[in-house]
This record gives structure tokens, C-alpha cells and sequence, in this order.
């Protein structure tokens, strides 16, 4: 063998192995989700070919398969020249595998993972050294062991001969049981019409054309077909020079293995489907979120937000005289308990700085209509996601859109309650308006003072303090009249920025509160069913690995 052709060969054996690799990975990300029996076959012929790539292609091993009859037993001891086989009336019926090796020694390793105990040794040979030729049952036994042993040793052999005889070339149970499902490894197969010396020139012909029409009907157009007699050695020489040409080529295990993988992966392909997208529709996801938040009471608690930082806004900026009136009305977010910090009287930044919420004031919806559409949504996510899977795909998607769809409602609770609303945020400007209130306050209450203590020491008629003048107004009532109207006014015109800051604080709850919510749904819902898809879409590309040849 040229340099060149045994870097080839390796290179081409390297292929193979990361194949089988694919398909073993294939297979493994497919368990579960497709039919057991595809994932199975495809587990079993990727192990069976890692052992036998194992064992080296030093031999080849060729098996005789036939009928009860077919003459392979005679035709065993024409190609060996040896009475290996007992044949004829002492023995019509092969019951034990056995195997012929050609070569300085039996290669018992690779027998031992045949399993075929019967082992002869026909010695060094010039053309036919590394061949091991295996005599299996017949493949018409009564006996259902028999079967079994055959269909085992055929899926184990590197290329396998089909013994028939005249009488049963036809045979249906050849054809349909074993031909025809077998069609895809033609490579590997040889026919051969044994006992031709029965038949006269044209039934043999005949008989020849009839056998090459069915094989060439069941797609095995490749396969070559020759005519043998053990009795009188017609074409033995013919086998013996496909047989040493096997051999010596080493190819036949490689072939086989390859035809087995390609065989194995398209099957798994089939099962496995095409390609989808590994990732949630956006329109779908975000119907979902809807729904969570719905039910885990994002809006009622937005509009909490906003009734509580309005009154607190208004209590800590409008003028005192009426402002404490707000301290006296509930606090929806003291209520929902979703509060626990805000006890101080004013209100104001420093004195009570709400940013998260309490876990135990939140209800998230567990039934009614909430958890209807939640689990709309689910179905909705997990059908849409899903769409051009087979069953068992679709079914592991749905699953995974599900699997954790009654722990929701507390993964909901935790995400929603420990999310920072930012409630003390945008309010700075309250303390110096709070402060001004009172400046303003404190004129009025020196201004009727003032005033009163005037009109005290009147009465009593021991003189007065003297009066000041303001702007042409006496400065009493310019602190009492004027403290008021700046007072009301300021109170009124802080009181629509506290609208406008608790508008903003409630877009800003409720866009935190969704980002909870978005999170708990990619974690308990989104993320499963991509890791799905993206398990197929790994399954989709390890089966494509295994079916590509280069």
C-alpha cells in the first residue's frame, strides 16, 4: 500500500469514528423524544461500530448466509478445501455459527466479540490472509434461537454472501426479511446461485436472469450475483478471487460501517425533523409576561404607588394648616404592606425612604380568571413554540413551557417583592419646599401675633408695639395675609409636581416590577423551552455530522 492510499485510509477512518461519534451524540439528545426504537438502533449500531473500529481491519469477516438446503455448508468446505462443514443427509440443517481464519493465527479477539465458539485455523495464505469467513444457521430455521443468532451475527459481519439455490432463490422470506431491508448497504452483499449443476444450460440462464431482475427490483443493482457448484467447482475460483480481492483491500469493515451509520442517522434525521427556531417568539413571550403580571397585581400595585406618593407628596409640600388632613387617609402601600420602612409622620425623603416591598402583602393570583390567562399563555407559548416539531419534540417543548408552572405564583411573590421601585426617587425638592411651608407659617403665626399682642395691650390700654409699614401695609398683616396666600399658592403649585414625580415613580414600579416578572417567565418558562429547542437543534446538527461523508 502507497504512502499516499494508507494516509487516505487513515484519514477516512478518522471520519468514520467522529460519525459514530455524532450518531452516539445524536442519539443520546434524542432519548425521550423520539420513538424509543429509532434512538435504540441508532445507540446499538454506533457501539457496535466503535468496537469493531476497535478491533483493527487486520480481517475482514465475510459470512455465508442461506437456507435450509442452499448447499452453503458445502460451498464453506469448496472455498476452504477443507471439510470444515458436515453437509448432505448428516447434516441438512446448520445449527452453529463457525468460522474459517485464514492467517498465521485465529484472531480469538475478534471471535470472541462475534461470539462464534466454533473456530478453524486454515493457516498463512498468499491471497486470502485476514479473511474470516463465518458458516451461520440457516436462515429458514424453525428454531427461533436460530433467527436470532442469525439476524445478530449479520448486523456484527463486515459483508455478508447470500447463498440460494434453485429451488428457493425467490424465497419471500429472503427477500422481504433480509434483501430488501438491506438495500442501502448493496456495497457489502454478495448473491450467489449455488447448485447450478442441476440445471440445464437455459433454466440456468433463465434461473440467472429471474435472480438479477429481483435483486435489481429491490434496489440491489450493485450487488454482484454468481453461479457455484460446490460438487463440481464451478465459480468457486471465481468466489475465492472476490473473496482474496476483499481481503486484500480491507475495505469491506469500513464500508459496512460506514453504510450502518448513514443507515442508522438518516433514520434518527427522520425522526428528529427539520430545523425551527431556537428561540420564543418576542409577541408571544411578551403576551406571557402580560399575563404573569396581571396576575401577580403589577397594576393594582402601580396605582398604589401613585395614590401613596401623591399623598405624601401633598402632605409633605402643601401648606401645613390643612396638609396633616392627607396623614389621616390609608396608605395603600402601608395596606398592601408593601412598606414595612414608611412610619415617620411627614413623609418626607430621610424620614421614611420606601425602595422594596414586603413579600407579605402580595397575593399572586392562583385561580378565576388571572390563572386562566396565565395558563393560556402557556399553552399559547408552548403550542406556537413547538410548530413543525414531531410529536416527541413537541411534546418535550409543551412539557418544558409547563414544568414549572405551579411554582409560578411563589417565583412570582419573591421576583415581584424584592424588586426596588426606586420610591424615594425625584422627591429632593420636598424638604426646601417643606421648609418654605413653614417659613411661610411661621410669618403667619408672627404676623396675627403681632396683631393680637396690639390689640391685648389696647384693651388694657398700656400702649401698643410699634407697627411697621410695608409696601404702604402694615407689616403684621403683610406677614399674616401674605405668609397665607404664598402658603396656599406654593401648595398648589407643588402639588402638580408631585402629581407629575408620583406619575414618573409609577411608570418607573411598574417598568421594575415587569422586569421581575420578565425574569421569573424567561427563568420558569422562556429558558426551558429554548434549552429545548436548542437540544434539537444540537440532536438536528449531530445527525447531520453522522449522515455527512466526505
Amino acid at each position: 500500500m502507497s504512502i499516499g492510499a494508507g494516509r487516505r485510509r487513515r484519514a477516512a477512518l478518522a471520519r468514520l469514528s467522529e460519525r459514530i461519534g455524532a450518531l452516539t451524540e445524536a442519539a443520546a439528545l434524542s432519548e425521550g423524544r423520539v420513538e424509543d426504537g429509532v434512538v435504540e438502533r441508532a445507540r446499538g449500531i454506533a457501539e457496535r461500530a466503535d468496537q469493531r473500529l476497535a478491533l483493527g481491519e487486520g480481517n475482514t469477516i465475510v459470512a455465508l448466509s442461506g437456507a435450509t438446503g442452499s448447499g452453503k455448508s458445502s460451498l464453506l468446505n469448496a472455498l476452504s478445501g477443507a471439510r470444515l462443514a458436515r453437509d448432505g443427509a448428516r447434516r441438512p440443517t446448520t445449527r452453529r455459527a463457525m468460522a474459517a481464519c485464514w492467517g498465521p493465527a485465529n484472531p480469538d479477539e475478534l471471535l470472541d466479540w462475534l461470539g462464534v465458539p466454533v473456530r478453524m485455523n486454515m493457516g498463512p495464505s498468499k491471497d486470502l490472509d485476514g479473511l474470516v469467513l463465518v458458516d451461520l444457521p440457516d436462515n429458514d430455521s424453525i428454531e427461533h434461537e436460530d433467527k436470532l443468532e442469525v439476524d445478530r451475527l449479520i448486523d456484527l459481519v463486515d459483508m455478508v454472501i447470500w447463498v440460494v439455490d434453485p429451488q428457493k432463490y425467490a424465497d419471500a422470506a429472503l427477500h422481504e426479511g433480509y434483501l430488501r431491508s438491506m438495500a442501502d448497504h448493496a456495497d457489502v452483499m454478495v448473491a450467489v446461485l449455488n447448485q447450478v449443476d442441476r440445471l440445464a444450460a437455459r433454466q440456468l440462464a433463465q434461473t440467472e436472469s429471474d435472480l438479477r431482475g429481483l435483486l435489481d427490483a429491490e434496489g440491489l443493482h450493485g450487488v454482484p450475483l454468481l453461479c457455484t457448484s460446490a460438487l463440481t467447482g464451478t465459480g468457486v475460483d471465481d468466489l475465492i478471487g472476490l473473496l482474496a480481492g476483499t481481503a486484500r483491500a480491507k475495505r469491506a469493515g469500513p464500508a459496512r460501517l460506514d453504510k450502518d451509520v448513514t443507515s442508522a442517522a438518516v433514520a434518527l434525521s427522520e425522526a428528529i425533523g427539520a430545523d425551527v427556531p431556537t428561540r420564543v417568539d418576542p409577541d408571544r413571550a411578551k403576551q406571557l409576561d402580560a399575563a404573569l403580571a396581571r396576575a401577580a397585581g403589577v397594576g393594582r400595585v402601580g396605582e398604589a404607588v401613585f395614590t401613596s406618593i401623591s399623598r405624601r407628596g401633598q402632605a409633605a409640600t402643601g401648606w401645613p394648616v390643612v396638609s396633616w388632613v392627607q396623614r389621616l387617609r390609608p396608605d395603600p402601600l402601608r395596606r398592601l404592606r408593601l412598606d414595612p420602612t414608611a412610619g415617620a409622620e411627614g413623609g418626607v425623603p430621610g424620614d421614611s425612604e420606601p425602595t422594596c416591598m414586603s413579600r407579605a402583602g402580595l397575593r399572586i393570583a392562583t385561580g378565576g380568571v388571572e390563572q386562566a390567562r396565565v395558563d393560556t399563555a402557556l399553552r399559547a407559548i408552548g403550542d406556537d413554540s413547538s410548530c413543525g416539531l414531531p410529536q416527541g419534540w413537541a411534546d418535550a417543548v409543551r412539557s418544558a413551557s409547563r414544568g414549572r408552572a405551579g411554582r409560578l405564583p411563589a417565583e412570582l411573590d419573591r421576583a415581584v417583592a424584592s424588586a426596588d421601585l426606586e420610591l424615594a426617587r425625584g422627591q429632593w425638592w420636598w424638604r426646601p419646599v417643606l421648609f418654605l411651608q413653614w417659613l411661610l407659617l411661621a410669618a403667619v403665626v408672627a404676623g396675627l401675633g403681632w396683631l393680637g399682642i396690639n390689640l391685648l395691650l389696647a384693651r388694657l390700654g398700656t400702649g401698643a408695639v410699634p407697627v411697621l409699614i410695608w409696601w404702604g401695609i402694615p407689616a403684621p398683616v403683610v406677614l399674616a395675609d401674605g405668609g397665607a396666600v404664598a402658603g396656599i399658592v406654593l401648595g398648589v403649585l407643588a402639588r402638580f409636581g408631585v402629581v407629575a414625580g408620583a406619575h414618573a415613580t409609577r411608570r418607573r414600579a411598574i417598568g421594575a416590577l415587569m422586569n421581575a416578572v420578565s425574569e421569573v417567565s424567561g427563568q420558569a418558562v422562556i429558558g426551558p423551552i429554548e434549552a429545548e429547542l436548542e437540544r434539537h437543534r444540537d440532536a438536528l446538527a449531530a445527525v447531520r455530522r453522522a449522515i455527512s461523508v466526505s
